[in-house]
């Protein structure tokens, strides 16, 4: 770039600080969404000491659940108050949250609080992660826009592949467990002085009371969508691990889940205790093709790259032994082309202008990926499985994180926090369903194929077993019944990437509806603005 193409980006750029200091202020709101990420997959090695700890196996399924419950119950809440705020002010208030949850859960004298300070730091996560999506909409340009949702989604795959080796570290250390939650506060306190003084702010509401702010959230909405996820994501959680499928418990989950969308539904489109404008869920969109398809592209991208991530370790842990280090490693195939494509997809993807075709192939790889790795058995080649990694990262790297730049491509200047919400909705939504409903189906199946092995055996040692709480279920048994009890496993674990072969699929069928026309990008002098436009002449940010 030379020096006058320089003096033309910076005279349109929407912020007022460049070079290392805008440098300095990307890199200290990326480490947040890294320790979101982190924080997703942490517990995964460090679950059995945490169990142990404060022997509660009973409570096991709170800690993976708890922190999505958080998440998932607020993306559009937080949506709502990014376009009524400073994002700056919002999203240092979300970051403080989130490091009250760590710090709760670092020291939490019993399960219970443990599992609130989870929930706690779900809700600042969310709205953190939102925040810094917000922040690199607000104050860039176009056509340099989706370089930083790359660098977003290339930080948040490091952080959620990184998550059990850390937690496993730490684990395994002097420091214990307690330090898996801890690390939050330090690097939050690192960041916190360019948090405060470099990020650049702009009030979307100049003049506008605080009260009056407020008055434009759809509390009765917001109530009701937080209430619909987590007795949904509880049912599926839960159901035939804690409570039995046919237990009042579960099937009251599931009515009341059914219940409050019912409810939903009725008072969004009747405007019941709102209105058009300050409803909470974006209702407009529902009538956007291209819309919806981003939305199920997003939730597809997610649930393909959470289930290979949460089992293949698994399944080197329980066939070839290996530590929660070793086995974390084994990653890499996975997570190093999921980092690059998804920085390669930031950069080209605004030069070129289309976008379907990023999701038609990541697709396919995907489809591919799941497909192979659905075959695995114990006998399975590393190789194989590696290769199967490799085409999994390419795929889901190609358009994880596409759909947060074409949604702001898509829509009005005013409505990009809508559109963000949006989509980040299915991102989470889509992660804590895919993680809920992948676990029940390795657990039960599971629990029921070695009951059928060892039929003395307790339902909480059999879940113990399963979840490396404590193997002494497996003292005494014959090597025979060893081997028995391990391809039982990796039957019901391969069953899973079933979700990740239906996800690669969908976001095969629904890339031949998406639009294929070129998006002409433009800087925007001063606003988070979209200045997208189509080679058929449609402007004003649409397509």
């Amino acid at each position: 770039m030379g020096a006058a193409d320089l003096q033309v980006e910076v005279k349109n750029s929407p912020r007022d600080i460049h070079g290392w200091k805008w440098g300095i202020a990307v890199a200290a709101i990326l480490s947040s969404v890294f320790l979101f990420s982190l924080d997703q997959t942490i517990v995964a090695d460090v679950q059995p000491d945490i169990v142990n700890h404060f022997h509660a196996v009973s409570q096991l399924p709170w800690l993976s659940v708890s922190l999505l419950l958080g998440a998932a119950a607020t993306n559009l809440f937080w949506g709502k108050m990014y376009s009524q705020f400073n994002p700056k002010i919002l999203y240092i208030l979300t970051v403080a949250l989130f490091e009250a949850g760590s710090a709760i859960c670092g020291a939490a004298p019993t399960m219970d609080a443990l599992i609130v300070g989870r929930v706690i730091a779900g809700l600042g996560g969310a709205g953190m992660y939102l925040g810094v999506i917000m922040l690199l909409s607000f104050f860039t340009t176009p056509v340099e826009r989706p370089r930083y949702i790359g660098m977003i989604g290339a930080v948040f795959g490091l952080g959620t592949v990184l998550g059990p080796l850390i937690g496993g570290a730490f684990a395994d250390s002097s420091a214990t467990w307690r330090w898996a939650f801890y690390i939050n506060l330090v690097i939050g306190g690192c960041c916190g002085p360019v948090y405060l003084f470099m990020l650049p702010g702009r009030d979307p509401q100049p003049g506008k009371s605080f009260f009056a702010r407020m008055a434009e959230i759809d509390w009765i909405g917001n109530t009701l969508i937080a209430g619909a996820f987590i007795s949904g994501l509880m049912a599926i959680s839960f159901g035939g691990i804690v409570y039995s499928w046919g237990s009042g418990q579960t099937i009251g989950l599931f009515c009341t889940c059914v219940a409050l969308l019912a409810l939903l539904s009725v008072q969004q489109d009747l405007l019941l205790g709102t209105t058009k404008q300050r409803r909470m869920f974006p209702v407009q969109y529902l009538r956007s093709k291209e819309m919806l398809i981003l939305f199920a592209q997003t939730a597809a991208a997610g649930t393909s790259s959470f289930v290979t991530i949460y089992f293949v370790p698994l399944y080197f842990q329980f066939v070839r032994h290996d530590k929660s280090l070793t086995a974390g490693i084994r990653l890499l195939p996975y997570i190093v082309p999921l980092v690059v494509f998804t920085m390669l997809n930031g950069v080209y993807m605004g030069k070129w202008g289309y976008y379907m075709p990023w999701f038609l192939v990541g697709g396919l790889l995907m489809l591919a990926s799941n497909a192979m790795l659905y075959k695995i058995s114990i006998s399975t080649n590393a190789g194989y499985i590696f290769g199967a990694e490799v085409l999994g990262g390419i795929g889901t790297g190609l358009f994880v994180n596409a759909p947060f730049s074409v949604s702001q491509w898509l829509v009005a200047p005013m409505e990009i926090p809508s559109a963000i919400g949006f989509i980040m909705c299915a991102r989470v939504g889509g992660i804590a369903l895919a993680l809920a409903m992948a676990n029940t189906i390795f657990l039960n199946l599971s629990q029921n194929e070695i009951h059928g092995i060892i039929p003395a055996a307790s339902k909480a040692e059999v879940q113990a077993a399963i979840s490396g709480v404590g193997l002494t279920l497996l003292d005494n048994a014959t090597p025979e019944v060893r081997a028995q009890v391990v391809v039982a496993i990796v039957n019901a674990l391969r069953k899973g990437f079933v979700l990740g072969i239906a996800a690669g699929a969908l976001a095969v069928a629904l890339s031949f509806f998406m639009k294929r026309e070129k998006v002409a990008l433009k800087a925007s002098p001063k606003q988070g603005g979209t200045g997208g436009k189509s080679e058929n002449g449609n402007g004003n940010g649409k397509i």
